[in-house]
């Protein structure tokens, strides 16, 4: 049995997210697919985390398993020769043989985000779908400074959708930086790991006190009251990158 480990990107507007789903198509069925179609072999991709509806990926991780040896060089040529042809908004960026006991979700040990915003008033062109437009002007220096209140060990119900299967909605979040590069606003997100919508739910409350409608104190709040319904706003899909993820050793 071989073992491969995949870093993959990907532009998430036309996929239901990473975990296969019945109702559209998702990047696990293109993977599997296209595993399929280099090896004749059914297999079971499993990623590092899952990612929603219309979310990309710049880096993630997953793994599946071969009966047979396969050079991950020459794999990951065919994979990507195949989502090629399927016109599949997908690459696979490196390939590795990895041991029996390494597992893409299991293993991590740290997941990275990253999600853009563009603030200006005209339309976007070339980002359209890959960032959130915000019109009115945003003051990263207080989002910034907000958004260390939810650093720590927190009960985040407040930020988690009411679909999250995580077994406990406490999570320990090690990083939320908020920055302007000109027009855009990039906050940087990282932990073990995330609850669904967490990052969105955050983002989009820190783009309230960015805009002057809460302060540090009514984020806070929010969080305090461990109460979905106290959430000020959830984020769109378009500007969240799943970024990287963490290993042992690496």
């Amino acid at each position: 049995m071989t073992r491969l480990a995949l870093t993959i990107e990907w532009n998430g507007a036309a996929y239901q997210g990473f975990q296969r789903q019945s109702h559209g198509p998702s990047i696990q069925q293109a993977l599997e697919e296209a595993a399929f179609g280099v090896t004749g072999e059914e297999v079971r991709v499993h990623a590092s985390g899952r990612t929603d509806t219309g979310v990309h990926a710049l880096g993630m991780r997953a793994h599946f398993d071969l009966s047979r040896s396969f050079d991950p060089f020459r794999m990951a040529g065919a994979l990507n020769a195949h989502l090629g042809m399927g016109n599949y908004a997908i690459a696979v960026l490196d390939c590795v043989e990895v041991p029996q006991d390494w597992h893409a979700r299991f293993s991590c040990t740290g997941r990275a985000y990253e999600y853009r915003i563009i603030n200006r008033r005209a339309q976007l062109t070339l980002e359209a779908g890959k960032a959130w437009r915000i019109t009115k002007p945003l003051d990263a220096d207080a989002m910034h400074d907000a958004a260390q209140s939810l650093i720590g060990l927190h009960d985040f119900t407040t930020f988690r959708s009411v679909h999250c299967q995580s077994a406990s909605p406490v999570k320990t979040l090690d990083r939320l930086d908020v920055r302007r590069e000109g027009e855009r606003v990039i906050i940087e997100a990282a932990a073990r790991s995330f609850l669904h919508h967490q990052v969105r739910s955050m983002v989009g409350c820190l783009t309230m006190v960015g805009q002057g409608q809460w302060t540090r104190d009514d984020l806070i709040d929010a969080l305090e009251a461990k109460d979905r319904c106290k959430l000020g706003l959830n984020a769109p899909p378009d500007g969240l990158y799943f970024v990287k993820a963490i290993y042992p050793g690496e």
